[in-house]
């Protein structure tokens, strides 16, 4: 759990899904949906702005009544966003997600975007480095591994 947010960003194929600032609502729904993604990354040019997920869908639009269409992006994204750096470990960003009740982290480092961190990302990592462990101990008890 000590290896680096780094190693997992290696791993994906590196698209960060973004959007401009100035969409409405209904344009950031149809680009997640066009991507199949559950969160994009509002930008102010170059600098993150915020960041906006189906929970926002339905609470913040759904569920106050507003009009996707005519709503600025802005006025609903996350504005806060939590970022951790690459640095990070594996366990920190896990315990981020459980603390914070969150799904998405962006990877920044000196206000420039680095990648996304998701909870998907991290779950796939562990389950993959269980298996890993768990053939490498079948290996060992049948006598194909050295010790």
């Amino acid at each position: 759990m000590n290896t680096t947010i780094a190693t997992l960003l290696e791993q994906k194929d590196g698209a960060v899904f973004t959007i401009p600032s100035t969409v409405t609502v209904a344009e950031a729904v149809q680009e997640m949906n066009a991507r199949k993604v559950g969160s994009v990354l509002v930008m102010n040019g170059l600098r993150l702005a915020g960041i906006f997920t189906e929970r926002d869908v339905l609470r913040r639009v759904v569920g106050a009544d507003l009009d996707p269409k005519l709503t600025p992006i802005t006025k609903v994204m996350t504005a806060e966003v939590l970022t951790i750096e690459p640095t990070a470990t594996v366990q920190q960003v896990m315990d981020i997600f459980t603390e914070r009740r969150c799904r998405h982290l962006p990877v920044v480092v000196d206000e420039q975007l680095l990648g996304l961190i998701s909870i998907g990302d991290v779950s796939r990592w562990v389950a993959n480095s269980h298996r890993v462990e768990a053939e490498s101990l079948r290996q060992y008890i049948a006598g194909a591994l050295s010790t």
